[in-house]
């Protein structure tokens, strides 16, 4: 379980510094950064999508520009900058043509990602406008380090993309309820948190702002999300996953260590899918007498809380 202070260092990732397509724009509205080439249609893929490929190609397979061949067609809207994805893919060296990595493809272990957060600038390019049911073959430009590969060698990365995550809550709007905190959206869907000055409620506090049309989430879900926390007795904010455009995954559960996460994993219980939902949490929810990291002691929290999916 997360504690706010791991959660906070999460939203801390440094992100690559990539243009795209928007977030929800469709596959046909997205300008790919990588197409495919001389290199990428080399590289030979056989087998069905989620099952482990046979991959063949002529080595040494070096590109000065990461190409991208579409092997199997997706559907949907293209992936963007900083949206987590689920994905299998097997990994080799393009001048020696051994093996790095591969998944396990057994339909349950697909590894979860942020496209450009923390991954080669080649892969990032190779995943921007890919859509879900996609299997792609990338050939990377040189210069990916921490990959097992010289980084002079290009890489060839056969990748399924599994599923993908929202990048916002993309739910009807419901009626604000009074007492509670109001809540304007910049453009890009950063929540802006306004406090009344009021003495905050003494109890567990849980308003739907947008209703999604998701599935429920369940008790012990994996739950993709994007937050903002508030203290409100001086209407600061104490983490963001928007800042850095990082969305975390909370369980969703009330019996989490961290008292202050396991209220706000119980708060997602029954929400659904594409929902953004205001939390608020008196301080015997939370952390109480105790100072947590930046939060003061006797705090109550105000959560702003986007259900992007689950894994």
């Amino acid at each position: 379980m997360r504690k706010v202070p791991a959660l906070i260092a999460t939203a801390g990732l440094v992100l690559a510094t990539l243009t795209a397509c928007s977030p929800g724009s469709a596959a046909a509205d997205c300008t790919a950064p990588a197409t495919a080439g001389d290199a990428s249609d080399l590289v030979s893929v056989t087998g069905d999508f989620g099952a482990v490929p046979t991959v063949d190609f002529p080595f040494p397979l070096k590109t000065d520009t990461t190409q991208r061949s579409e092997i199997i067609e997706g559907t949907g809207p293209g992936l963007v900058d900083g949206q987590k994805v689920q994905l299998e893919f097997s990994l080799y060296d393009g001048t020696s043509g051994a093996e790095i990595q591969k998944s396990a493809y057994d339909e349950k272990s697909a590894q979860t990602f942020a496209v450009g957060v923390e991954m080669p600038g080649g892969l990032t390019d190779g995943l921007l406008c890919a859509q879900v049911g996609s299997r792609i073959a990338v050939v990377t430009a040189p210069g990916a380090e921490n990959t097992g590969a010289d980084t002079t060698d290009s890489l060839v990365i056969v990748i399924d993309v599994v599923k993908s995550f929202l990048t916002r809550a993309d739910g009807a709007a419901q009626l604000p309820v009074a007492g509670l905190p109001a809540v304007v959206l910049a453009e890009d869907g950063t929540p802006g948190i306004t406090v009344p000055s009021k003495t905050p409620p003494t109890d567990l506090e849980v308003a739907v702002l947008q209703k999604g049309d998701g599935a429920q989430v369940a008790k012990g879900d994996n739950t993709m999300i994007h937050f903002t926390g508030v203290i409100w007795s001086d209407k600061s904010v104490f983490g963001s996953t928007w800042a850095e455009n990082a969305p975390v995954s909370l369980v969703a559960d009330e019996t989490a260590e961290d008292k202050g996460i396991s209220t706000l994993g119980q708060a997602l219980i029954g929400q659904t899918i594409g929902s953004q939902i205001l939390v608020v949490i008196p301080p015997e929810l939370a952390y109480g007498s105790e100072a947590t990291g930046t939060i003061p002691a006797d705090s109550t929290l105000v959560f702003v809380v986007d259900i992007l999916g689950v894994e």
